[in-house]
């Protein structure tokens, strides 16, 4: 990413990114625009196969994280990964590079790449209701 592209961005441009949400022993991963303008044409790449819901389900192929058309600013999309049980148990990847793609509204193309370390909830506490 350029100056430029970081400069606009901190003056109120558009800044998608992913998020894996621990709650409970739950994992959510959601895609969230936290910039001040709309996003276009938003697209996610993961490092690595990401299987979810007892493993039945390759979650980094679903078309939400292939192609969302418009995001409108502080709009937040989550998706059920897994247990935390089910996660951990099941071997799924601990270190996960994303790389989000986007445009602003003048087409301007933007790319923020965001590294997770899903290895730091595993000893996380929760009781189940």
């Amino acid at each position: 990413m350029d100056q430029r592209q970081v400069a606009n961005m901190s003056k109120g441009g558009p800044d998608v990114i992913i998020d894996f949400i621990f709650e409970r022993g739950l994992f959510y991963i959601a895609i969230v625009n936290i910039g001040e303008a709309p996003a276009f044409k938003i697209s996610v790449n993961f490092n690595r196969e990401i299987r979810g819901v007892a493993g039945t389900k390759s979650i980094s192929e679903m078309p939400l994280f292939r192609k969302i058309e418009f995001m409108p600013p502080n709009k937040r999309i989550t998706t059920f990964l897994d247990t935390s049980a089910s996660y951990f148990g099941g071997g799924q990847p601990l270190d996960i590079e994303t790389t989000i793609s986007f445009h602003d509204r003048h087409g301007k193309h933007y790319v923020n790449q965001i590294k997770h370390n899903i290895d730091i909830y595993k000893d996380i506490g929760y009781i189940n209701d």
